[in-house]
């Protein structure tokens, strides 16, 4: 009976502990499944994390007359340039259905006084110009990286080699955040096709062609006045 009762118990004691071996089993495999779930994928290197240039148009209608336009609606339209802070990289186009040379001279002198020039066209907006008015529109970009900072990732396990979602945030929210004039993010600035070699390498030229300060030798000195001295 007591060999009986020792076997019964060696044997539930397998039992129990074969169970508890199998679910720790499967608890490592989980873990491990949920980490390779949380690994980087991105294996080159480049980054994810662009920035993103968003234009807004700002509008404004002015009313007009056969002389272009008036007092009032240019000290209004001044206001509303000063409101609205125009800065580096701003458009401004006109939208006339009257297309008046007085109108547009009017305007393009209160944006030159801001160092803005208009440019050709329009945008489309919402709505109609009505007969006797003309819209001012103000165009201006803005840079951002969408989703950064990112830290999606919990693991350290990096079996496929790849970048962290991160990668690239900090140096593009930089460059979106530093840049003049976010358009230049999608086409730089297009050159005059004028060259400036001679300029650039002017004083590089007046450097190396200059003599040597001591081509000419020493200069004679005389020890009389020393002589003097004593």
């Amino acid at each position: 009976m007591i060999l009986s009762d020792t076997r019964s118990g060696t044997g539930s004691g397998d039992g129990r502990g074969r169970r508890l071996a199998m679910a720790a089993l499967a608890l490592t495999a989980s873990l491990g499944l949920a980490a390779c779930g949380g690994m980087p994928d991105n294996r080159s290197l480049y980054s994810v994390k662009q920035p993103v240039v968003e234009r807004t148009n700002y509008t404004l209608d002015v009313y007009t007359g056969p002389g272009g336009l008036p007092v009032n609606e240019q000290r209004r339209l001044a206001g509303w340039f000063d409101a609205m802070n125009l800065r580096y990289g701003d458009r401004i186009s006109i939208d006339d259905p009257m297309q008046s040379q007085a109108t547009r001279n009017a305007i393009a002198e209160l944006a030159g006084r801001r160092g803005i020039l208009i440019s050709e066209g329009a945008p489309v907006t919402a709505g109609y110009v009505d007969p006797g008015q003309t819209r001012v529109i103000i165009t201006r970009s803005t840079a951002s990286v969408p989703g950064c900072p990112d830290w999606e990732v919990k693991s350290d396990a990096n079996y496929n080699n790849g970048t962290h979602p991160g990668y690239g945030c900090a140096i593009n929210t930089n460059l979106a955040s530093m840049v003049a004039n976010p358009e230049d993010l999608i086409a730089g600035q297009t050159g005059t096709g004028e060259t400036v070699i001679h300029t650039s390498t002017k004083a590089i030229s007046s450097y190396r062609d200059q003599a040597p300060t001591g081509e000419g030798g020493l200069n004679k000195s005389s020890s009389a006045s020393g002589a003097g001295g004593n």
